[in-house]
């Protein structure tokens, strides 16, 4: 029997990572955040009051068996002057079956069976929930595209109430052999999954380790001169009593051109590990560097491969 992976994160990194994981012989649950609520989705969530579509879509594009034909339809863009201007055609699919079946989970799961998925995704929850930020000055921002447009320093995020994490999501961290938090943005795309109650007991009560992958750069007003340990101790203190157990962090270098641009146009910088405030947690280290088109993504097979390596010396 295959063990039991869950991932827990959104947007591109978590789609990234599961492109890997995928190819190796694991039960994959993704657990996906729902507070985005820029563009498409945005309207979506607005007119139809559903949670958010665009993150579970990402990752429904890259567990589809019939990628990456499957990924450009699902990602396809409407570019016209109607009211379809600005949607994908996988929100809109995803919308559908979610008010066909009456619940995101079950619409989830109607089009996953389509697309014959080499995993389960599950959304956090089923409610609208909105994502606010308290930066360092004091002030609230709130909704996820505002957080990210914005360039204060982020000091917390947190809902307004305490969210109910979908059936889906706790029953697959009490099934859990490896608890994996993707890499991602920090604030709104990895911690939205930790700021549920429910989700952090039902963490403290699985017995599987927490593994994290740790972004290669920095991201302004989010992670600013963050080193590893710094990703690290953010997480952990959003979790309860169980810490990260292993951290996978790249050591390969970036080129001078490269991160010159990354500093110069987007304020990013490479995420360094500082060996010595890392000493009491398990490192995986790898040259995880992957250029796509002058941007910098994890190398999946590799990051996969570590997942599962280290899934398999752990139990």
């Amino acid at each position: 029997m295959n063990k039991k992976v869950v991932v827990l994160g959104g947007g591109t990194g978590l789609s990234t990572l599961l492109r890997g994981l995928k190819e190796y012989p694991v039960d994959i649950t993704a657990i996906v955040s729902v507070c985005d609520d820029g563009s498409s989705t945005g309207i979506l969530r607005e007119e139809f009051n559903i949670p958010a579509v665009g993150d579970i879509r990402k990752v429904i594009a890259a567990l589809a068996e019939t990628e990456p034909l499957v990924q450009d339809l699902l990602n396809y863009r409407f570019k016209t002057t109607s009211d379809l201007n600005g949607h994908t055609v996988g929100n809109l699919l995803l919308t559908a079956t979610t008010n066909i079946t009456g619940n995101m989970s079950d619409g989830i799961e109607a089009l996953s069976h389509v697309l014959n998925l080499k995993g389960k995704v599950v959304p956090l929850t089923e409610e609208n929930i909105v994502l606010n930020a308290e930066m360092e000055d004091g002030n609230i921002v709130k909704g996820e595209h505002h957080i990210t447009e914005d360039k204060r320093k982020i000091k917390r995020v947190f809902y307004d109430n305490n969210p109910i994490p979908s059936k889906g999501a706790l029953k697959a961290i009490a099934h859990a052999d490896l608890i994996v938090l993707s890499m991602g943005s920090l604030f709104t795309s990895i911690i939205p999954n930790l700021l549920c109650s429910k989700i952090i007991e039902a963490i403290d009560n699985s017995k599987a380790k927490i593994l994290y992958v740790c972004n290669m750069v920095t991201q302004p007003g989010e992670t600013d001169n963050f080193k590893v340990s710094d990703h690290v101790k953010m997480i952990n203190g959003y979790l309860g009593k169980h810490k990260i157990d292993v951290v996978i962090a790249n050591n390969g270098v970036i080129s001078k051109e490269i991160a010159k641009k990354y500093e110069t146009k987007e304020q990013k910088n490479p995420v360094i590990i500082d060996y010595k405030n890392l000493s009491d947690i398990k490192l995986i280290e790898d040259d995880l560097v992957c250029i796509e088109n002058e941007i910098i993504r994890h190398d999946y097979m590799l990051l996969g491969f570590h997942i599962f390596e280290y899934l398999i010396k752990c139990r």
